[in-house]
């Protein structure tokens, strides 16, 4: 079953995250993860929700991206991520 990591970000350090962004990549094809959403334009449609920026990772399995996200590989550009932006990661499953 697929999951998914949806990330809300607020960019704190614009020139820090940008070197963020370059890290995770190879990270990501490591443990078989893609992007699905970078940081396009976001437009709410109910609520109050105003995030600054949402990124959408997709993984073969939950097991496999709570792998990266703990994994050695994706360690120094986490702690980048931790000092240039605010963020709150949840995984999901997919269902189909």
């Amino acid at each position: 079953m697929p999951a998914y990591v949806i990330v809300e970000l607020e960019i704190t350090d614009p020139a820090g995250y940008e070197e963020y962004k370059k890290l995770v990549p190879p990270t990501l094809a490591a443990y078989d993860g893609k992007f699905v959403v970078r940081g396009g334009a976001c437009e709410t449609l109910e609520g109050d929700w105003r995030p600054q920026r949402i990124v959408v990772l997709e993984f073969p399995t939950p097991g496999r991206a709570r792998q990266w996200w703990a994994s050695r590989e994706y360690a120094q550009a986490k702690a980048l991520r931790l000092r240039t932006a605010r963020s709150k990661l949840i995984v999901v499953e997919g269902v189909v």
